[in-house]
C-alpha cells in the first residue's frame, strides 16, 4: 500500500509538469482555435518518444503476468516510480530552459479546465483502485497522452466556456448601446493592424478621449474584455482591431461591435495556411468595410492593388491614401528615413498647400499607418495643425521596428509576428543605417504551402542588405539559408543557433570593430521552439 501512494504521488508529480507544458500550448494556440494546438501535437511528434512508453510496457508485463514472480513486480513498481521522478525532473528542467516569450496565464479558463483535469485523474482511482496494475497502466497512459488529456478537458469544458462567453458577450453588447455617441474604428488587414490601431489612437488622442484595444486583443473574447473591463462613460471613440485565421471571423467580430469606420492597412498572405486561399484573405478583410453602415466610412490603402481592384458590395464613403499613388486622397511625398525617425510631406485632395510631418517611427508601412490616422483625423474635425504635433509625439509600438541601444549596438526590433511585407519593410530600414548591418531572425510562419518560397525569398532580400545573418534554429531557416547561398552570400557570415539569447554575445562582438545595427526580424512562439 505503501509504494501504491508513493507511486501515486510520483504520477501527479509527472504530471503536473506535463500538463503545465500542454495547458502553456494550448493557451498559446487559442485553445484550438481552427485545429491548431492538436496540428502543434503532431507536429511536436518527439512528444510520443520518452519514459512514459516504458511505463507502459512494464505495466502489460506484469498485468499479464508475463514475470509472475513477487519480487520481479516489487522491482518493476520501484523502476516506475523512479522513472515518473526522472520524467517530472526532466520536464521542469526542460521549462526552465525554454526561452518562453508568453507564461502560461492562470486566467479563469485556464482554472476551469484545471479542475476538469483533475477529475480525469480521479476517476481512475474511483473505478480500479483494487487492480493496482491496471490502475499504473491507465495512468502510465494518461502520462504518456497527457497533451490529449488536456484536450479532452477542453472538449468536455465547452459548454461551460459557451456560457460563460455569452454571459460576458451580453454584457459587452449592452454596454455598447449605452454609450451614446461613441464612434467605433474597425481596423484589419494582415499586416500592421497593431502598429496603425496605436499610432491613429495617438493621433486622436489629441482631441478624443480613445480606446483602443489593448496589445493584441483582436479575437471575440479580445473584444469582449475590452468593452467590459476598460471602456468607460468618458469614452469618445473606440478602435477595435479585428484579427481573424479564417473567412467569417471579421464579420463576426463586426456583427460584435458594430464599427460605423474600418481601416484596411495591408492585404498580404499572413495566415494563408488557415484561410486557404489569396482570395479568401482578401474577402475576409473586406467584411470589415461590407459591414459598415450606409453613412460608414472607409480608409483604403490606394498602393495595394488587392484593395484597388477589388469590387465593393456596399457603398460607403471612401478616402484613399498612398505614397505611390498620386491619385489618392491623402498622399505622403518626400519621405526621408534616418536612426532618429522619419520625415515626409502630406498633400490633400484639392489642397495645393504641403504640410511637413516628423515623426520618431521608422519605416515606409508607418508612414501609411499615420496617412491612415491623418485621413481619419481630418474626418473627425482635427485641424492639420494639431495633427502634425500629434504625429511628433507617437512613440514606437514594441517590437515593431523599435529602435533602441543594448550595450555596444543598435537593435532594430521587429521581434512581432513578422511577414513577407513587413520584413522586406523592415530590410529597407536597416539599409538606410550605417555601419555594419546584421539580421537575426527565425523566419517567417503560418504562410501555408507557400512558406519556404517566402523565406527563401526573404533570405535573397537579405543578401542585398547585411554583412552578416544570424539565423535561429536550423529546420525552419533552410530556405532562408539556401536564398542566401544561391544569391552567392559568403557562408562564413551566417551563424545558426537555437536560441536567440546566443546572438547577443556574437553581435557584442562585432560591434567592438565599428557601429553596427542588428535588425531582429520575427520572434516565433514557444510551439516553435527547436530544442
Amino acid at each position: 500500500m505503501i509504494l501504491l501512494v508513493l507511486l501515486m504521488i510520483a504520477f501527479i508529480y509527472a504530471n503536473c509538469y506535463k500538463t503545465k507544458r500542454s495547458l502553456h500550448m494550448l493557451q498559446q494556440n487559442l485553445y484550438d482555435e481552427n485545429h491548431r494546438y492538436i496540428k502543434w501535437i503532431f507536429r511536436n511528434k518527439e512528444l510520443f518518444i520518452g519514459l512514459e512508453l516504458f511505463l507502459i510496457g512494464i505495466s502489460i508485463l506484469e498485468l499479464f503476468h508475463v514475470l509472475n514472480l513477487e519480487f520481479v513486480s516489487l522491482l518493476l513498481q520501484w523502476l516506475i516510480f523512479f522513472f515518473l521522478i526522472l520524467i517530472g525532473l526532466r520536464m521542469k528542467k526542460k521549462m526552465a530552459l525554454d526561452q518562453n516569450k508568453k507564461k502560461l496565464v492562470y486566467t479563469a479558463r485556464i482554472k476551469r479546465l484545471i479542475v476538469t483535469i483533475m477529475i480525469l485523474f480521479i476517476i481512475p482511482i474511483i473505478f480500479f483502485y483494487q487492480n493496482r496494475w491496471i490502475l499504473i497502466l491507465i495512468y502510465s497512459g494518461m502520462t504518456y497522452f497527457n497533451c490529449f488529456i488536456v484536450w479532452i478537458a477542453m472538449i468536455i469544458n465547452t459548454p461551460i466556456e459557451k456560457c460563460v462567453y455569452l454571459h460576458y458577450k451580453n454584457k459587452a453588447q449592452k454596454k455598447l448601446k449605452e454609450m451614446n455617441g461613441l464612434k467605433i474604428i474597425g481596423i484589419t488587414g494582415s499586416y500592421g493592424k497593431t502598429s496603425s490601431k496605436n499610432i491613429l489612437s495617438a493621433i486622436l488622442s489629441c482631441k478624443y478621449n480613445t480606446l483602443p484595444t489593448p496589445k493584441n486583443l483582436n479575437t471575440y473574447n479580445g473584444l469582449i474584455m475590452t468593452v467590459n473591463n476598460y471602456m468607460d462613460k468618458f469614452t469618445n471613440i473606440f478602435i477595435a482591431e479585428m484579427g481573424a485565421y479564417v473567412k467569417g471571423e471579421i464579420k463576426g467580430l463586426c456583427k460584435l461591435v458594430h464599427p460605423q469606420y474600418g481601416i484596411l492597412t495591408t492585404i498580404g498572405t499572413a495566415h494563408l495556411e488557415s484561410f486557404g486561399s489569396e482570395q479568401n484573405i482578401i474577402e475576409g478583410k473586406f467584411e470589415l468595410i461590407e459591414s459598415l453602415p450606409k453613412n460608414g466610412f472607409a480608409i483604403l490603402n490606394g498602393d495595394d492593388p488587392k484593395q484597388v481592384n477589388y469590387s465593393l458590395k456596399n457603398k460607403v464613403k471612401t478616402i484613399w491614401i498612398g505614397i505611390d499613388n498620386k491619385e489618392a486622397d491623402v498622399v505622403a511625398k518626400n519621405i526621408k528615413c534616418s536612426s532618429k525617425g522619419t520625415s515626409f510631406d502630406v498633400v490633400l485632395k484639392n489642397d495645393s498647400k504641403k504640410y511637413h510631418f516628423e515623426t520618431k517611427l521608422l519605416g515606409k508601412h508607418n508612414v501609411y499607418n499615420i496617412l491612415d490616422g491623418i485621413a481619419c483625423g481630418r474626418e473627425f474635425d482635427i485641424d492639420m495643425e494639431d495633427l502634425i504635433q500629434a504625429v511628433k509625439t507617437v512613440q514606437p509600438v514594441e517590437h515593431r521596428l523599435e529602435l533602441k541601444k543594448l550595450g555596444k549596438f543598435y537593435m532594430i526590433d521587429d521581434a512581432y509576428n513578422s511577414n513577407p511585407v513587413g520584413a522586406k519593410s523592415a530590410l529597407d530600414v536597416l539599409k538606410m543605417m550605417p555601419g555594419v548591418k546584421i539580421v537575426v531572425t527565425p523566419g517567417m510562419i503560418e504562410l501555408g504551402e507557400k512558406e519556404e518560397e517566402y523565406n527563401k525569398i526573404f533570405g535573397e532580400q537579405i543578401k542585398e542588405v547585411a554583412d552578416y545573418v544570424v539565423l535561429i534554429g536550423e529546420k525552419k531557416t533552410k530556405p532562408i539559408k539556401e536564398g542566401l547561398l544561391e544569391k552567392g552570400f559568403d557562408k562564413e557570415k551566417i551563424i545558426v543557433f537555437n536560441d536567440v539569447r546566443e546572438a547577443y554575445p556574437f553581435i557584442e562582438q562585432i560591434s567592438l570593430k565599428e557601429e553596427t545595427y542588428a535588425l531582429f526580424e520575427n520572434d516565433l512562439p514557444d510551439t516553435y521552439n527547436e530544442k
